[in-house]
């Protein structure tokens, strides 16, 4: 990462026996989330925290046996509109972390998860 992002929080995909044995890492900092993949082509995907629809927390037996969890999140944007954070280290910890940055951001830009659903289309007027 470069110097001029601070991050919060960062991990790396686990595998086996919980290590972290991947070339994922994810970073969250104080506006965006950042998943980087890859060794020698590195792709990075990114999305606004305030743009947060809706999370979930999977904790299969196989994580949980290691102290690993993965977290679904919904996010309104075009690149990507569902993220899986895979097998991350204490994932409830990560989670809370996660949604106090994400109200933090939507106080700082005043929205809400349902301020950024768009409304249904009006009804056009029937013909008599």
């Amino acid at each position: 990462m470069g110097t001029d992002i601070t991050c919060i929080w960062t991990d790396k995909k686990r595998t086996l026996f919980g290590l972290p044995l991947s070339f994922t890492r994810y970073f969250l900092t104080e506006k965006k989330f950042i998943i980087r993949t890859g060794f020698l082509n590195v792709h990075e995907a990114e999305f606004d925290l305030y743009r947060v629809i809706d999370k979930s927390l999977d904790l299969p037996l196989g994580q949980r046996m290691f102290g690993c969890g993965s977290l679904n999140i919904t996010v309104r944007d075009a690149d990507t509109p569902s993220v899986i954070v895979k097998s991350v280290k204490d994932p409830r910890k990560f989670m809370e972390l996660f949604e106090e940055q994400v109200d933090i951001q939507r106080d700082k830009y005043n929205t809400r998860g349902r301020d950024m659903i768009a409304p249904e289309p009006p009804m056009p007027p029937e013909d008599d």
